[in-house]
Parts: C-alpha cells; structure tokens; sequence
C-alpha cells in the first residue's frame, strides 16, 4: 500500500516548498495539484477566455491534454506537449486557478489524475481540498497556515527571485481575496479535515516544517 502524505493550505503557507522538501527527504514524488488548475486557468486566459466565464472556461476542457511530468525529480506540468511550468507560476495564473477552482466540471477532469499518481505512488500531494476530498483517506493530513501579510511576503519574495516584477501590497489584496474565494466556494471549500495536523509556519524554517512531517511519517 502506497504511503499518502496530503497537505492543505491558502496561498504562500509553505506548502509547495515544505512538501517538496519532505518528498526529498523520503523518497517520496512530490504533487502540486494547485499547479493542475493554475493550467486550467492560463490556457484559458490563453484562449481569451474570462477564468470567470464559467461557461466559456467548460468549453476549453473539450480536448484538453494536462500532464505531469518528473524531471530529475521536479514536478513539471504540461499542457500538450508544452512545459508551462514557468507560466503558471505568473501572478495571474493564482486568481485564475482560485477562479477555475470553483467550478465542478473543471474539478471533476483534474480528479481522475491526482488520484492516480497517489495510487501508483508513496507521495506527497498538496493542494487546498487533498485531506478532505482527493485523498480523504491519506494517512497523514496536514494543514499548513499562516497570516497574510507573510504569506504575501514569501510570494513576493519568490517573484522578484525570478525576476517578476510585483507591487507587494497588489500581492496582498490578492491573497487576501484568494482566501475569501477559496474558503466560501461551495464545492470543497478550504479549510482542514477533522482529522488534519493544523501547523502555523509563520515562525518556521522550511527545513523545521518539512522534518515535522518527516517525523509524522517515521511514526506510522
């Protein structure tokens, strides 16, 4: 039986980097299904399609290819044979994924996916509704949170790494609506699973937070 590690969040809580460095350090494949929808969302932007258009964003599922790939290791995502890996990390790819999010057909054709890499492997799947609906039955559940203000922080810190230019305050009003969007959406709203580990990261390392679920791991 695979070892299923889901981990759940708002935006800029540490989940991709914490849950990428526990994948690392057991050996596990690494699954951001956040990246699946932020796909959704920019190839209908692509198509100049509102992520709002909840009509217009179903059409583009018709014929749809989006993939994940491992390359030495790293989550790569693919729509058709093209990496888009880079292009969804953009800052309009988050408000189109937490638009694309609501939206039950759009939920329904990423399912089948995620729920298979976790079947054919030991992973660690992060996302906003894992524990609760994608992988109600992952032995650990963990919800990672933080306040806004240092969630905007790490994002706008991640960005201008890459050489994005971003208002930090722009940021912020969007994490702030992310969250409101995300929380009050009527098909799995975010929030932890009863059975989940909430951990606050606002005062921890990524190392400390990916060894709390390292050690969660070692005690089953």
């Amino acid at each position: 039986m695979m070892i299923n590690i889901a981990i759940d969040g708002p935006a800029g809580a540490g989940k991709s980097t914490a849950a990428k460095a526990a994948a690392a350090k057991l050996g596990f494949i690494y699954v951001d299904t956040g990246a699946l929808y932020r796909a959704v969302g920019i190839n209908a932007l692509r198509r100049n399609i509102e992520t709002t258009d909840v009509e217009g964003v179903i059409s583009t599922l018709d014929g749809l290819s989006i993939s994940i790939r491992f390359i030495d290791g790293t989550q790569h995502v693919y729509i058709g044979d093209e990496d888009v890996s880079v292009d969804i990390r953009l800052p309009e790819a988050s408000m189109a994924a937490s638009n694309v999010s609501k939206i039950p057909e759009v939920r329904a054709f990423l399912f089948d996916l995620q729920r298979n890499l976790a079947a054919e492997n030991n992973c660690v799947m992060d996302g906003r509704d894992i524990g609760t609906v994608v992988l109600p039955d992952a032995q650990i559940k963990i919800f990672l949170t933080a306040s806004p203000e240092i969630r905007a922080k790490r994002r706008y810190n991640e960005l201008i790494e890459k050489g994005t230019p971003v208002d930090f305050d722009v940021l912020l009003a969007e994490i702030i609506q992310r969250d409101y969007n995300d929380s009050h959406r009527e098909i799995a709203p975010l929030k932890p699973s009863e059975d989940g580990i909430v951990i606050d990261t606002s005062g921890m390392t990524i190392d400390e937070t990916a060894d709390i679920i390292v050690d969660l791991v070692n005690k089953l």
